[in-house]
């Protein structure tokens, strides 16, 4: 082995050099689009900007009494959890932290969380509503595969103790 080949598996195994983990990078990018989404209807739920929808029934899910927790836009629930998950994810891929088997389990509880919410909001589009909003099911496809993408900090959580 050339002293060069063993200067960079040593290297690998130091854990400030190591690569941050993929999967929280995923996380990163589809929580980044997800705070897009739930901004572009909350600017749309405060009158700012018009929806744009194509054929979707997207006025009906966002006038409908379900578009608001009391006086809490759902929007800005989405914004408030993308973004948090966008921190989170963040955090994990700093060298620092990037083995904190804590910011791992937070994404994942709030990803869990962020996926229950959405499938009931899924369930009152399609029961309840009937009616769908491309920007809802965009927002549910991005949670499912933040879920999904999270899921990997279970093994890494375990694989530690």
């Amino acid at each position: 082995m050339t002293p060069s080949a063993a200067t960079s598996v040593g290297a690998l195994e130091r854990p400030l050099l190591r690569p941050p983990p993929r999967n929280r990078m995923v996380v990163a990018v589809l929580a980044l689009m997800g705070v897009f989404v739930a901004l572009y209807l909350l600017a749309h739920s405060m009158g700012l900007i018009p929806l744009v929808c194509g054929v979707w029934s997207c006025d009906t899910v966002q006038s409908s009494q379900w578009a608001k927790v009391g006086q809490v836009p759902v929007p800005l629930i989405g914004v408030a959890g993308y973004g948090s998950l966008l921190v989170l994810a963040l955090l994990g891929i700093q060298p620092f932290w990037k083995d904190s088997r804590g910011i791992g389990l937070l994404m994942l509880g709030l990803a869990t969380v962020g996926v229950a919410y959405t499938a009931f909001l899924t369930y009152l589009e399609a029961a309840v509503i009937q009616a769908w909003c491309v920007w809802c099911v965009t927002s549910a496809v991005l949670m499912t595969l933040i879920f999904l993408a999270s899921l990997p900090e279970v093994g890494r959580a375990v694989q530690r103790r």
